[in-house]
């Protein structure tokens, strides 16, 4: 009887994959037997990826996924021990590349994250998780400081309080806790965590393109202290003439599903 070959595990890819349907940008982490930590390489190939999707208007979400037990672990600390790697502040450039990413990113939290794997779920818009799911900050234990676009990230969206509490005592904390001090926006059962990725990328692709890409955009900058007038004003008005608020007015008005084509 015949075989199907397989295909060595030297040959598997494990790097980041890209995948795009309409609307709506995939990145999935496909390094699952060692936790989807992240070698500059990966970091790489999801500068790429963001440089693709940045430059296509079409898309307006981006999700994050991941195979296997833990969603991601961080940057490759091994990595650290060659010479010509780059620093883990390497690392936090690509996650405020996320962070500043064009579509509203969303990370779907389906097990453990840990370390720079925590800001990268930051980083993003939304973050669903399951019931199974935990994290910890471990940069004290291992002697590691943190790059700055983190602490910001851990202040600003989870308090000065919980953010001492998880980078100097690096301990871990499960999938309710969590969710109280905002690390998560939902919990879902394992078998409902996709299928409310689902529900949501597609509820946020069908709002206004031009409002919604515009107040992420100002909404992160004021996070951090920056507020654009000038910017927020002008956007403003290119938004009050546009076709969109047309049709959402209209649309509203006969009480059916706008179709908005981000002019």
């Amino acid at each position: 009887m015949s075989q199907t070959p397989t295909t060595p595990l030297s040959q598997i890819s494990i790097t980041p994959e890209l995948t795009i349907a309409g609307r709506i940008a995939t990145i999935r982490f496909r390094n699952p037997a060692y936790a989807n930590r992240l070698s500059p390489s990966d970091l790489d190939v999801i500068k790429d990826h963001l440089k693709i999707v940045n430059q296509n208007e079409a898309v307006l979400v981006l999700r994050f996924i991941a195979d296997g037990k833990y969603f991601c672990s961080g940057y490759d600390i091994s990595s650290l021990a060659a010479e010509s790697a780059p620093s883990s502040t390497y690392f936090g450039d690509t996650v405020d590349l996320i962070e500043t990413a064009r579509p509203i990113t969303i990370a779907a939290i389906q097990g453990g994250v840990y370390g720079g794997g925590t800001d990268l779920s930051l980083a993003c818009d939304f973050r669903l998780g399951v019931p199974g799911a935990n994290m910890f900050m471990p940069a004290t234990k291992l002697g590691l400081h943190f790059y700055p676009g983190g602490m910001v990230r851990y202040i600003t969206r989870l308090g000065l309080n919980n953010a001492k509490k998880l980078f100097l005592t690096s301990q871990k904390i499960e999938s309710q806790e969590m969710l109280e001090i905002g690390f998560l926006n939902e919990i879902l059962e394992d078998e409902h965590l996709l299928a409310r990725l689902d529900q949501l990328s597609e509820q946020l692709a069908g709002m206004a393109p031009l409002a919604l890409i515009g107040i992420k955009k100002h909404m992160n900058l004021i996070a951090r202290g920056i507020v654009d007038d000038t910017a927020i004003r002008a956007a403003v008005a290119i938004s009050e003439k546009s076709n969109d608020i047309k049709e959402g007015a209209l649309a509203w008005k006969e009480k059916r599903a706008a179709r908005f084509t981000g002019t």
